[in-house]
């Protein structure tokens, strides 16, 4: 089961991946004729306010010895099974999760600037 649960994240990782070099190869492409008329859609956010395990928007940012944040929830269940940095394959010298409330203000103010539009 813990195998499966990792190839599916491992998959999960690479689709996101090829997502955001797709979403950043239009961006170097310029403005489009669709740029011109945008279609109503929710606003993307950040990068740096996605977890790389969930690929959802984090609420519950923690910084892992890797120096990458994660959703809390999410880097507790990976480190339950795992030793490694879920972004780099690296050995995580310690297990310590600190809260990133510095990114956590930013995505409160993102969100709350969104709504607000």
């Amino acid at each position: 089961e813990a195998v499966v649960a990792e190839e599916q994240l491992a998959a999960a990782l690479e689709e996101s991946a090829r997502l955001e070099e797709g979403r950043r190869a239009a961006e170097a492409q310029g403005p489009s004729s669709a740029a011109e008329a945008p279609a109503p859609r929710e606003e993307e956010p950040p990068a740096d306010f996605i977890c790389p395990i969930t690929t959802e928007l984090m609420s519950d940012p923690v910084m892992a010895a890797d120096g990458h944040s994660y959703e809390r929830s999410a880097i507790e269940r990976w480190l339950a099974t795992k030793s490694t940095s879920p972004l780099t394959g690296g050995e995580l010298e310690h297990s310590i999760l600190v809260p990133n409330h510095m990114l956590r203000r930013m995505i409160r103010d993102w969100d709350g600037a969104r709504k607000a539009a």
